[in-house]
């Protein structure tokens, strides 16, 4: 009989690995469906598409965001401790209480939508109506009926560290949101020749669609791998433990990742009320500019944030499940050990990322979506939001998971009121000195993710005496590898262009470029020693095995 791989249990750094690839596979395919789908829909349809999508994001922060890793966390706790049937059960209470906060918030999202979209743009003149706006409001929060539940059922594979079957599922999810997305938006615009609203609609009704096909495959899979969730880590006697008191554990490990994204879709809820009147009232762009730049920010540029923002989920998603078996087996060092290799897992992966992307940002654009008046000088400087986005939330979810939940909150509360209070007048300061008034927008992002993460990592240090000598290494040694990568980049380009008007030889140049932007770095890296003590000497010579067998 075959086995099943995507049914293993894997270790921290094996699991992180499968998981972000899955998550980055997913990204991927939502990065190159904006090719067509932007020149199906335009610039105008794309702040649509983003107005919706960041008001879905935070009424799914509500509903569901918590609970997924809530479950995860409570499985491990109880597998670990070996309570078989109170996992069980947390596992059933917790789609419960998933699937009646979605209804709930469904109901919300369609009684509201009206007024949401009026308190979007407000007297703002020139670009979408407040009618527009509503229909894909109304439209995402079908999403909201099915997402919540497919989420718990992740949770409780990844509790059981089986990280293959979730990853598979979020790819899954993706290519059926993006084929609907693609395919429905065309047909409704070429073909059926409906309005622009109308056709954004389709496109976004394609995240239910995707989120269903989901939920059917992880529950199929559960069911035919029933036997393997039902392995005793220990046999004990078990402690009677009332629905009630689940409940409110599930609540108290939720409400701190609830939180965690509720802020994240704070910054961008302050970008969405204020980046469209502050252009037009302070740098007196047009309405249509101004829904130009901010489709950027929320849409069109954020795609490429993703491919950095993965990297962190798959770290998170793999690091609560291992660190909390470690909390309740009271392995300190372990403790330590994960923490520190979560972050330079993270940062390993991350900054020549962010690097790169910043340096090709031209031909990236022009690839993806052709010329545009502000699309590459966006993406060059926004790319480095997903960086410190990432990085912040891993350090936040280490803190949630050891249970400090003053220090989350007063993290994310630090963060956001910097966003607030910096947003209009950053950007009225960039406009003063010339530079694109844009960038005080997402200067401020920068600023508010970055002081959390300090206060993030000088609370881990001085409480927890995590020690981040060897990350200040890292840091030093990555930094300077990502640094001689922009460098000999910067060199190759005096002989070869960067970017160019056609958009398959655009494929080439990113193609080569990323190439040996990825030579360079990997090798300085490679001799400075970082990525043996990152990965550890096992993994690493398991990928050469692999690599040496092919």
């Amino acid at each position: 009989m075959k086995k099943d791989i995507t049914m293993r249990k894997t270790s921290f750094v094996n699991g992180a690995l499968i998981t972000t690839i899955g998550i980055v596979i997913a990204k991927i395919l939502g990065i190159l469906y904006v090719i067509p789908f932007h020149a199906i829909i335009g610039d105008a349809g794309g702040a649509l598409y983003g107005y919706a999508y960041t008001i879905y994001l935070l009424f799914m922060s509500l509903s569901s965001a918590g609970i997924p890793l809530a479950i995860s966390k409570i499985v491990s706790e109880y597998q670990t401790l070996g309570y078989y049937n109170i996992k069980k059960r947390a596992f059933v209470l917790g789609k419960r209480i998933a699937l009646v906060l979605g209804i709930i918030s469904f109901i919300i999202i369609t009684i509201f939508a009206p007024l949401l979209a009026k308190a979007v743009m407000g007297d703002v003149v020139g670009g979408n109506s407040i009618e527009d706006i509503t229909l894909v409001i109304r439209v995402i929060g079908t999403a909201i009926l099915v997402v919540p539940v497919l989420s718990i059922y992740r949770g409780y594979f990844e509790g059981h560290r089986f990280m293959s079957a979730p990853s598979i599922s979020q790819v899954l999810e993706q290519l059926v949101r993006v084929l609907i997305i693609i395919f429905g938006s065309l047909v409704s615009i070429k073909y059926l020749h409906l309005d622009l609203s109308t056709s954004v609609g389709v496109a976004l009704f394609g995240a239910t669609l995707g989120a269903l096909v989901s939920y059917i495959y992880l529950v199929d899979k559960l069911f035919k791998n029933k036997s393997k969730f039902d392995t005793k880590a220990r046999d004990v006697n078990e402690p009677y433990i009332s629905d009630k008191a689940i409940i409110k554990k599930i609540v108290i490990y939720a409400f701190p990742f609830i939180m965690i994204d509720i802020f994240k879709s704070l910054y961008n809820y302050i970008d969405m009320f204020t980046v469209v009147r502050g252009l037009v009232d302070y740098a007196k762009y047009s309405a249509s500019d101004a829904e130009n730049v901010y489709s950027i920010l929320s849409t069109w540029g954020a795609k490429f944030n993703m491919i950095v923002l993965s990297i962190s989920t798959g770290v998170v998603v793999s690091l609560i499940p291992n660190l909390t078996e470690s909390i309740v087996k009271k392995e300190e060092k372990q403790i330590h050990r994960k923490i520190v290799q979560a972050l330079s897992i993270l940062l390993y992966l991350t900054v020549p990322i962010s690097f790169g992307i910043s340096f090709l940002s031209d031909a990236i654009w022009t690839l993806f979506y052709g010329e545009s008046l502000y699309g590459a000088s966006v993406l060059s400087y926004y790319i480095f939001v997903g960086l410190f986005t990432g990085l912040f939330t891993t350090v936040v979810t280490v803190l949630q998971t050891l249970k400090d939940y003053k220090a989350v909150f007063i993290s994310l509360v630090i963060g956001v009121l910097i966003k607030l209070l910096l947003n209009i007048s950053l950007l009225r300061v960039f406009m003063l000195i010339n530079l694109p008034p844009y960038y005080g927008v997402i200067t401020a992002s920068i600023i508010g993710y970055l002081i959390s993460f300090i206060c993030c990592i000088l609370i881990l240090k001085i409480k927890y005496k995590v020690l981040f000598e060897n990350i200040v290494k890292f840091i030093i040694e990555i930094l300077c590898g990502s640094i001689l990568m922009i460098l000999v980049l910067t060199v190759i380009g005096l002989f070869i262009p960067t970017c160019s008007s056609t958009r398959i030889v655009n494929l080439g140049i990113i193609a080569f470029y990323g190439l040996v932007g990825a030579i360079v770095y990997f090798i300085y890296i490679h001799f400075s020693g970082i990525t043996n003590e990152v990965f550890g000497k096992n993994i690493i010579n398991s990928i050469k095995r692999i690599i040496m067998k092919k």
